[in-house]
């Protein structure tokens, strides 16, 4: 009999903490190599919030809390709702867990039964199946070419007896497209014709948005479906505090409730510092978000040209967070220096780090090909150094 259960072979380690670590390992082995796989801000945490962290520790904030989160937290929390997305909430619809993935993980624990079914459009976080299958549930991929997001047509026909949830994250990991409140406007309208259908909207990269585009959220953009719509979201993208791990949900009083009582028997309360940084940074300023998005936003638009300029690939422009998931459709079937095939993004992956030293996320991790994921929260440099390096491994294939 084996030690290990079977509920874990419905999951698999993560393919990007595995890029960032394999990239890592070369690094201390000596190799230049520029890692692209890091789905975190490089800037530091604000000072501020640094700081009121480290008055928590000399007040004697470090005992545990409530389960589900501190009440100033809460409160932090439902006042960002009501000021950045118009939505009120109350402290038992709120949630804080440790990290974003936390909170999605009790959620799908919480509420799907065997054989549920739950819609995610493709390309996803890689996260999404995998939580979804350790609950037993079934993921239901829809393939979302083209601009990457779901049509309400492709909602429509998705949709079964089964299904328990829809999952959108906007802006996107691993594309950075948005959903404007026209397009989740529509996909409602089509939810509201299947009222045993829930939402999940992770909309963790809210704040890291470009050229203008008006985030919105589907419980903002139509208030008939609030009752069945989890909205989560966290500190770490926004306010670089992906290491802090505090993540939040927001919805109905019945499910955080089932929510909670599954972190009570899990991990207990988020960290107590953690919690108290995190009120600093949804009440202080905000102003940095402005110089973050602007440095962000000048990288993408210098790696989506260049990318743009190498024969075989065309990457979109986004319009959030801080990745492009360029198309390399025009590179499959030609073949390395040494006679490798490029057929599938694991192999374009392979070629690119082995040759030229440059980490990226090959597609099939994201559930749709011939793509590959780069982070651009990196410096100016390392882009340009990498996409220089993409540019000569490319040519190099015939």
């Amino acid at each position: 009999m084996s030690i290990i259960s079977n509920r874990m072979s419905n999951i698999k380690p993560s393919p990007t903490i595995a890029v960032t670590t394999k990239a890592a390992e070369l690094k201390a082995a000596g190799k230049d190599v520029i890692g692209l796989g890091a789905g975190e801000p490089d800037f530091n945490t604000p000072e501020h919030i640094c700081a009121a962290a480290k008055k928590a520790m000399d007040d004697g904030k470090t005992k545990y809390t409530p389960v589900g989160g501190t009440p100033e937290l809460k409160k932090a929390i439902i006042d960002k709702f009501k000021r950045e997305n118009n939505l009120d909430y109350n402290p038992d619809e709120i949630i804080v867990g440790t990290g974003g993935k936390q909170v999605i993980f009790n959620a799908m624990l919480a509420s799907v039964n065997p054989g549920d079914e739950v819609i995610i459009p493709a390309p996803y976080w890689v996260s999404y199946p995998d939580i979804v299958a350790f609950c037993d549930g079934v993921p239901v991929f829809v393939d979302c070419v083209g601009d990457f997001k779901l049509k309400p047509e492709q909602l429509e026909a998705a949709i079964t007896p089964k299904t328990k949830w829809l999952i959108l994250n906007s802006p996107s990991n691993p594309t950075g497209a948005a959903y404007s409140a026209a397009e989740l406007q529509a996909l409602a309208e089509v939810l509201l014709r299947h009222p045993h259908v829930w939402v999940m909207t992770d909309d963790i990269y809210e704040h890291l948005v470009y050229d203008g585009f008006k985030f919105a959220t589907i419980a903002e953009t139509e208030p008939k479906l609030k009752p069945r719509v989890l909205t989560l979201n966290g500190v770490s993208k926004a306010y670089s505090m992906t290491g802090w791990r505090i993540g939040y949900g927001a919805g109905d009083a019945t499910l955080i409730k089932a929510m909670a009582k599954l972190q009570s028997q899990s991990t207990s309360n988020p960290c107590s510092i953690s919690q108290a940084a995190a009120v600093e940074a949804l009440n202080g300023d905000q102003s940095f978000l402005n110089d973050w998005r602007t440095a962000f936003a000048k990288r993408r638009d210098m790696v989506v040209n260049a990318l743009n300029e190498i024969e075989g690939i065309s990457c979109k422009t986004p319009e959030g967070a801080f990745y492009v998931y360029p198309s390399f459709e025009g590179l499959l079937g030609k073949k390395t220096p040494d006679g490798v095939e490029i057929a599938t993004s694991t192999d374009l992956a392979t070629y690119l780090l082995e040759s030229v030293g440059v980490a990226v996320v090959p597609g099939v991790a994201f559930g749709l090909d011939p793509y590959f994921r780069i982070s651009y929260a990196t410096s100016e440099e390392n882009l340009q150094k990498a996409c220089a390096r993409i540019a000569e491994a490319c040519a190099k294939l015939v």
